[in-house]
């Protein structure tokens, strides 16, 4: 659109009459430059792919190319925690508003199914790890904006504290 604009300026608009100037050598430096839009043939109902190759373009290998890196893997980790969190509130807060009992009367319940120390353990384990991953990274990320612990190394190890920090923690909350 842009383009139609500024090649209708330049055709007949005030380009054109600054071009007119231009002969008499009142404007020396300005010149107008029209440009043709040529648009190739988009066959009816082909898909973006089909067109692609069609026209023999490369496909652009995108993620595959590039190694995971901490960086990266903690940042989609971070993500992925928060939306659990917010599954989790969605669901305890649906369940409070529409469950006909209280919240101490499912724990009863939980209890009344005689579960191993250890199944009960890993249960609450599964719960708590997205809480202090998130609480520990989001920590982490308010270090990062206040100007700290910026530099690649820190950048790295400041992960692998915040990844020890938040299993320590995970392990603190599900031993409760």
């Amino acid at each position: 659109m842009a383009m139609n604009f500024s090649r209708a300026l330049c055709s007949r608009g005030v380009f054109s009459q600054i071009s007119a100037f231009r002969t008499a050598n009142q404007f020396p430096g300005v010149r107008c430059i029209t440009m043709k839009i040529v648009q190739k043939p988009v066959e009816p109902d082909e898909t973006p792919d089909e067109r692609n190759m069609r026209l023999n373009r490369e496909l652009s290998p995108h993620l595959s190319i590039y190694k995971p890196q901490l960086t990266t893997v903690l940042s989609i980790s971070h993500r992925i925690t928060g939306m659990m969190l917010t599954g989790y509130v969605s669901v305890f807060g649906l369940g409070a508003l529409v469950l006909p009992h209280d919240f101490s009367h499912y724990i009863t319940m939980i209890e009344g199914l005689q579960l191993s120390s250890a199944s009960l353990v890993v249960l609450k384990m599964i719960l708590a790890f997205p809480a202090s991953y998130h609480l520990c990274n989001g920590v982490r990320h308010l270090l990062w904006d206040s100007g700290k612990m910026l530099k690649l190394k820190e950048v790295y190890s400041s992960g692998y504290a915040m990844l020890g920090a938040s299993v320590g923690l995970t392990v603190l909350l599900a031993l409760l």
